[in-house]
């Protein structure tokens, strides 16, 4: 179990757990400029990140540089969060927090690039996102983000499509116990249809069908990409030559198929 594990030298099973009402008074004294209070916040808050970096745990990231990830997500929520404003529990605000830190990191470590430009509109709507949801205790809809930002509706669906993390085709949408159904399993091949490989086995027979040396041109011509000039000096026979025999190939080859 994640929880009871160590983590960049930390063992989880001994972390300690806060009450709501020794968190506001810690929190209290953070705002006042209280170091213990805020390295006690951080200890006593460590589980709430172990529960969310269990939510990427399936990407093959390494645990430590999430975890040590999501402490940064920890810190800053308990630098911004003012018990006295916000009239929600500590970890309705923090969970948000420690899973943004993530995501970017994630984002910003990724293989697919994305266009600055994008990447701060992105930004812009998780933080709104984040401010509205602590503010009115429910998710805004793409109308209000935009509303909020000023920008247009579909620069907001277009901004968070571009950062939204990469699905794996091996990734399981279902399993009962037994049998894992894949996304891959969901996904129709447009390509490796019966049809298409039934296709691709007539072609071959037609191919075949053909005497070797219009076997040979259309292979030249077709799959190395020479010109008639080119398959003309390698076979040894004129370009008109060449160019009768390729029509006459593909006259065949249409007819077969």
């Amino acid at each position: 179990m994640l929880g009871k594990v160590e983590i960049c030298g930390v063992n989880t099973s001994k972390l300690k757990v806060l009450k709501n009402e020794e968190m506001v008074a810690l929190l209290r004294r953070v705002k006042q400029g209280d170091q213990d209070a805020r390295q006690t916040m951080i200890e006593g808050n460590l589980r709430l990140v172990l529960s969310v970096i269990q939510r990427f745990a399936n990407r093959g990231e390494d645990l430590d540089d999430l975890f040590q990830i999501g402490c940064i997500g920890l810190i800053k929520a308990i630098d911004n969060f003012d018990p006295d404003q916000y009239d929600v529990r500590f970890s309705t605000y923090g969970v948000p927090m420690i899973s943004g830190e993530i995501r970017r990191f994630l984002r910003d470590s990724s293989a697919v690039r994305v266009s600055r430009s994008l990447r701060d509109t992105a930004y812009r709507v998780l933080q709104t996102r984040e401010n509205y949801l602590n503010e009115y205790q429910k998710e805004p809809s793409v109308d209000d983000l935009a509303k909020l930002l000023d920008v247009r509706r579909e620069d907001v669906v277009l901004a968070m499509d571009a950062i939204a993390d990469p699905v794996s085709l091996y990734d399981p949408v279902y399993s009962d116990g037994t049998d894992t159904v894949c996304v891959m399993d969901q996904v129709r091949d447009m390509k490796n249809t019966d049809e298409k490989w039934l296709e691709h086995l007539a072609l071959q027979d037609a191919i075949g069908d053909l005497p070797q040396r219009e076997q040979d041109i259309l292979r030249l011509r077709f799959y190395e990409g020479r010109t008639q000039m080119e398959v003309s000096a390698e076979v040894g026979i004129s370009q008109a030559q060449v160019s009768r025999l390729e029509k006459n190939a593909l006259r065949q080859i249409r007819k077969a198929l």
